[in-house]
């Protein structure tokens, strides 16, 4: 794909977005001008930056990837590829700007004071459960049991982790962006392609590597949730400071005069960040070149370029949403949630519509939900077709938009609405063909790819900003867990009616011999 249709796909993405918010900014929910000029160009740059990150991440991160997933597996050394999926998992993780800006709300509303330690958290969970995800395709696990076995312990940790659950979830879904998701899914087809005496059953075993690594990073901030339980009921004090809806008014718009000088005075951190996040996949690299990959010069030169094109289009892109797009979604949903929370029901409802169009059209302008689509209609010999499942993911994550809107509303706990949904995806793995299984699971972060991670997490806190009643915030979180959780569901209903679609098929095949 070269990088003129790679440009194309990022404006689908993101301009739709930016139409809604400048109608809704120059209408029912006024934006000061200043506001709306930030957010118009921290939207080109956002472009600009994710159309350059992908295209290096494709010609230069992914073919690593591959190579490294092949050349671990050809050393039939078990111990050696576990080690290596660990590290891989960890370093891509540091890198992964979903991942980036997560850490950034989170730090803004001072739950966790130290950035980099949530976000090295979520990297060791990723790196683990990459670990156990080559182990399952190498030992031929079922994936059904790896998931099942660890979603009931990822819950029984959750209800001992307080306001720590909306975020672990959050970092599940962020993990599965633009940087993670084709390395990691690159690292499992080149393990998939190298095994030996593989059966049909298991021929779509490089599927699910993307599901089970999610999971990590939500086990992580889990696990930090339970030891600050404890703490605090040994202690009876928090660590995190929780952010007053009148101190977040005031944070929100005490800066919105500062015009564009903003996006320079983002420069020399964002430079920092992105530097200390690739580096140390830049030093795997030179490690694994030197010990194990040996690639000629030709393919290193493409590497390289892949690693520079990358490196310069996450800070434009980190410089885009620091500089304006995160600002003027808090404001947005401030807005309405204080005009929901203040004024007639008639607002609450205008504010769950609106949250349902967002949702709606966010899911058909992520870039990777084509690719999926695409994928699945294909793996169903064109039974599945890619508009009926574009359908059911719009209608699917709108849904989960109105649910994260009625959660701050209400201040109920998200596990009401994860649990259930989780509930049904795992028992549908037993009814669904596991290539539609691995698909689903790998493509739970599909959907809430850079602009739920960017605009619609600012949304949610915004509107609970304007409408918590305790003084929390951490209700703004939930959105991609919600957003992450929808296509495990649709699309292993989509692989039931395939399944059926196929039966039905084999059996007029069958009579028609007869």
């Amino acid at each position: 794909m070269n990088l003129v249709q790679k440009l194309k796909e990022t404006v689908f993405s993101v301009l739709p977005i930016m139409a809604i918010v400048l109608i809704l900014g120059f209408t029912v929910a006024p934006l000061n001008s200043i506001l709306i000029v930030r957010f118009v160009a921290g939207g080109i740059l956002l472009i600009l930056g994710l159309t350059i990150f992908t295209w290096g991440v494709d010609i230069g991160i992914l073919p690593l990837g591959e190579k490294c997933g092949a050349a671990l597996t050809s050393k039939k050394n078990l111990v050696l590829l576990l080690i290596a999926a660990f590290a891989i998992g960890f370093l891509v993780t540091i890198a992964e700007p979903d991942v980036q800006v997560l850490a950034d709300q989170i730090k803004n509303l001072l739950i966790i004071s130290n950035k980099w330690l949530f976000v090295f958290l979520i990297a060791i969970g990723v790196g683990l459960f990459v670990m156990l995800g080559l182990l399952r395709i190498v030992l031929n696990w079922k994936l059904r049991w790896v998931l099942i076995i660890s979603y009931v312990i990822l819950f029984v940790m959750a209800f001992f982790t307080g306001k720590f659950q909306e975020v672990a979830f959050d970092a599940g879904g962020a993990t599965t962006g633009p940087m993670t998701v084709p390395f990691i899914m690159a690292l499992g087809m080149g393990v998939s392609a190298v095994r030996s005496k593989k059966s049909a059953e298991d021929s779509d075993s490089s599927f699910g590597l993307t599901g089970i690594a999610s999971i990590g990073p939500v086990a992580a901030v889990c696990i930090y949730g339970v030891i600050e339980f404890i703490r605090i009921k040994s202690t009876g004090t928090f660590q995190g400071v929780t952010v007053s809806p009148a101190n977040l008014e005031a944070e929100i718009f005490s800066q919105k005069f500062f015009g564009l000088g903003i996006f320079i005075v983002n420069i020399p951190e964002i430079l920092r960040e992105v530097s200390l996040a690739l580096l140390p996949l830049v030093i795997m690299f030179v490690v694994f070149q030197i010990f194990l990959l040996k690639l000629p010069r030709k393919q290193v030169s493409r590497i390289i370029m892949g690693f520079i094109y990358s490196f310069v289009g996450l800070v434009i892109f980190l410089l885009g949403v620091k500089g304006g797009f995160m600002g003027a979604g808090e404001n947005l949903g401030f807005i309405l949630g204080k005009k929901a929370c203040e004024l007639a029901w008639g607002w609450k409802a205008f504010l769950i519509i609106i949250g349902f169009v967002f949702g709606a059209v966010i899911v058909c302008a992520e870039p990777a939900v084509w690719v999926l689509t695409e994928q699945v209609e294909s793996a169903s010999a064109g039974n599945i077709r890619r508009k009926v499942l574009l359908v059911t993911l719009s209608v699917g994550v709108a849904i989960s938009i109105v649910l994260s809107i009625v959660r701050i509303m209400f201040n109920f706990n998200l596990l009401y609405i994860l649990i259930p949904g989780y509930a049904i995806a795992l028992v549908l793995t037993f009814f669904c063909p596991p290539l539609f299984t691995g698909i689903a699971f790998d493509s739970g972060g599909v959907a809430s790819g850079p602009m739920t991670s960017t605009f619609l997490l600012s949304f949610t806190i915004g509107i609970s900003g304007a409408t918590a009643k305790t003084g929390t915030m951490t209700d703004g979180f939930g959105v991609i867990a919600l957003v992450a959780m929808t296509p495990l569901i649709a699309i292993q209903i989509l692989g039931i009616i395939y399944k059926i679609k196929t039966s039905r098929k084999k059996t007029e095949a069958a009579l028609e011999e007869k």
